[in-house]
């Protein structure tokens, strides 16, 4: 009888407890994806906390702070287990903008732009509170759907990590959907909120990622995803369906 290779033991549904002893392959995927779900937080965050003002109403104010102030804790527990696993903690105590943003009209797809490494959803501004509510639900939707295949990924201490942050995250949906139902309730507001779905649709879509995609294939063999890209699109788009069509968004 051989040994079991770390490689065959993560395939078949193995977990590892600490950044000893792993596949430099592995390790860079890992990594790869802390990366991406940490700068994704920071991003939304610091989009979000522009529209904390635009909020009507103080009810309406404490919730876009407290969505704001959790991502920030978001991306510091996650960071936490980059640092063990050996990410580069200095490059997140340089300044960084994270506020920045492409143009309205820009299409970058999936695609990675500028020198983080957030969803490409993240690059877009947010145009006032409605826009910023619409956007808090359809990502907070889709967040909450790869929070539920993040939660089975392999390292152990990044799962704990994981289904610590999802309630939270569940929650920021529906903080974002007692206030699109405010808005939904004027025939003015209606329209606006339809205008920001047709806009953000299909940039949420884009975060996950290619069908058939090779990144998915190495992942799955690492134990880091499980699930499809396209079962979580459908997944996804189904729940958002579910919930808009009531207000009459769908």
């Amino acid at each position: 009888m051989t040994d079991m290779t770390i490689e065959d033991y993560l395939a078949q549904g193995g977990k590892l407890t600490s950044p000893g002893n792993v596949p430099a392959r592995y390790r860079g995927e890992l990594l790869r994806l802390m990366a991406s779900f940490v700068d994704s937080e920071l991003a939304g965050a610091a989009g979000f906390a522009d529209t904390i003002n635009d909020a009507p109403g103080i009810r309406n104010r404490i919730a876009a702070a407290k969505i704001t102030q959790e991502k920030l804790d978001h991306a510091g527990r996650v960071l936490q287990v980059m640092g063990e696993f050996g990410g580069d903690m200095a490059a997140y105590d340089r300044r960084h903008d994270w506020a920045a943003r492409v143009d309205r009209d820009a299409d970058l797809g999936a695609a990675r732009h500028g020198d983080d490494m957030r969803l490409s959803v993240f690059h877009y501004p947010l145009q006032g509170y409605v826009d910023a509510v619409v956007l808090n639900v359809l990502m907070g939707l889709a967040t909450v759907v790869q929070l539920d295949e993040m939660k089975r990924v392999s390292y152990a201490p990044l799962a704990d990590a994981f289904r610590e942050i999802a309630p939270r995250e569940a929650r920021h949906v529906e903080l974002g959907l007692n206030g699109l139902r405010q808005i939904a309730g004027t025939d003015e507001g209606r329209a606006k909120a339809k205008a920001a779905i047709e806009y953000w649709m299909p940039r949420v879509n884009a975060t996950f990622g290619q069908s058939g995609s090779k990144r998915y294939d190495t992942q799955a063999r690492f134990g880091l995803r499980h699930t499809q890209n396209d079962k979580l699109r459908e997944t996804w788009s189904q729940r958002a369906t579910d919930l808009l069509l009531p207000m009459g968004l769908a």
